[in-house]
């Protein structure tokens, strides 16, 4: 009796399943390795103040504020597809929060940093509940006029943000203090992704990136998701405001209302893998080395390579490194990653 009337698995059959169990276990020890790596990030990074000096302690601090911006953008923008153009709107706001606090209400920078977020995530629930009836690019325009719009108003508030000329906080020798709390922030906002990415309002979210439509059709509150969503990724964006406020002791619209804080941030994104809880570590892990090698080699062309590499990344990477090795099969596809 053949092996295909007895019951018995044919040759290809055992092949197919064979090349599963290999691609799964590479995928399992892909895994290991991807999390083993960012363990070892976390650990290296909360021992920078420990060993390196106050440049490397600015530059990890940076990059840190980078990634509390992309994770955090990332919560919005990256599960529901709704891309933003105004990220910036609410670390500004956070920003100035935190100046305000402490310039003319004589707070405690900590309670300061607190009232940044309470402050952004209240501007995320009003912007985002008019904002998010927008769409595509009426949606990331909107957002770009409130970052606008806001910046402007801040600019000519002169009594009480100090207008364009400013606002300067107490000068304070906080660079560890303030290091630890940015690596919290950005801890806090991964934890939180990886929190959303792995209940069942994750997979809600990513329905609305994929078919809007549908998932209004399949009861989904699509309104109340987003808005939420909108309001969590102020919150963290305003707190990592508070803290660079802090930080540097002065502020102004230009500098923390930028456009490029949002560019970098959807950049570092896109080239970790927006809609995943790590890919805004690992981009904004690599870009920022990027972007302080070029700085180092080419200060005159700095900023014109940036925005080529940024081009780079949306043309060539629009999945991100997450999605190549999984592409791949080193990484297995996993809501956790």
């Amino acid at each position: 009796m053949s092996a295909s009337t007895s019951g018995a698995p044919s040759t290809d059959e055992l092949t197919d399943e064979a090349t599963a169990t290999s691609a799964r276990a590479t995928g399992r020890r892909g895994m290991r390795i991807y999390t083993g790596f960012i363990g070892a990030v976390a650990v290296g990074i909360a021992l920078v103040p420990v060993f390196a000096s106050n440049y490397t302690k600015t530059f990890v601090l940076q990059a840190l504020m980078s990634c509390a911006l992309a994770a955090s953008w990332n919560l919005i923008s990256g599960f529901t597809g709704y891309v933003s153009f105004g990220h910036s709107a609410f670390f500004g706001i956070g920003a100035y929060a935190t100046g305000i606090a402490i310039v003319r209400g004589g707070l405690p920078a900590p309670i300061a940093i607190i009232v940044a977020g309470i402050s952004s995530a209240t501007a995320g629930l009003l912007f985002g509940y008019p904002a998010l009836r927008l769409r595509g690019p009426y949606f990331a325009v909107g957002m770009l006029g409130v970052a606008e719009a806001i910046r402007v108003w801040v600019t000519v508030a002169e009594p009480l943000t100090g207008g364009g000329k400013g606002l300067v906080l107490v000068p304070e020798d906080v660079l560890t203090v303030s290091y630890y709390a940015m690596f919290a922030v950005a801890m806090a906002t991964v934890l939180v992704t990886y929190r959303v990415a792995t209940l069942p309002v994750g997979l809600r979210l990513l329905a609305i990136r994929e078919d809007e439509i549908a998932a209004e059709l399949n009861g989904i509150q699509t309104t109340r998701l987003k808005i939420g969503a909108f309001a969590i990724s102020a919150l963290f964006a305003g707190l990592a405001g508070g803290i660079y406020a802090w930080q540097m002791s002065y502020i102004d619209p230009g500098t923390v209302f930028a456009g490029s804080l949002t560019v970098r941030a959807i950049a570092m994104t896109m080239l970790g893998g927006q809609g995943t809880v790590f890919g805004p570590v690992i981009g904004s892990v690599v870009l920022s080395g990027i972007s302080e090698a070029l700085w180092t080699r080419f200060p005159f062309l700095h900023t014109a390579l940036s925005g080529v590499l940024i081009i780079a990344i949306v043309l060539f990477l629009p999945g991100g490194i997450t999605q190549i090795l999984q592409d791949r099969g080193w990484l297995p596809r996993s809501r956790r990653l």
